[in-house]
């Protein structure tokens, strides 16, 4: 293995992670009609952690032989990952809502984040953007 190799072992999941966010922001803005900075790490399309673990492991599927522990590995924990975004991470925002309207206009009450985990279109866009850098970075 050489040092390009090993360059791109580790900056590849932070490519994923750069166009994910960015492709989020433009969306998000687009939809707010203004930069939507408040909204960054609020779940949404596409989703960034499945493009990070995608991103990874389709580089090395493309980059190495097909299927190794690697893949594998990384396809066992896609599928934690995006069990958790569109179950425990949006039932955790669904009870947010309820108790932000429970303790709507307390003053000491800071609302909760009502925007979490992702729908299935969310995670699907995020495999596709992953699955698109890790193919890349593999054939640089």
């Amino acid at each position: 293995m050489d040092s390009l190799d090993k360059l791109l072992y580790v900056i590849t999941p932070f490519v994923a992670w750069t166009v994910a966010g960015t492709l989020k922001f433009v969306i998000n803005s687009i939809k707010a009609g203004t930069l939507a900075f408040k909204q960054i790490g609020y779940g949404s399309f596409p989703s960034n952690h499945m493009s990070i673990i995608t991103s990874a492991t389709s580089f090395a599927y493309f980059r190495v032989d097909k299927l190794n522990v690697a893949v594998t590995l990384g396809i066992a924990i896609a599928f934690i990952v995006a069990l958790d975004a569109m179950t425990l991470r949006r039932k955790v925002g669904e009870i947010n809502k309820h108790l932000n309207e429970l303790n709507k206009g307390r003053d000491c009450y800071k609302p909760l984040r009502e925007k979490m985990g992702h729908t299935p279109v969310e995670i699907l866009g995020g495999v596709v953007v992953g699955a698109l850098v890790g193919f890349v970075c593999a054939n640089l």
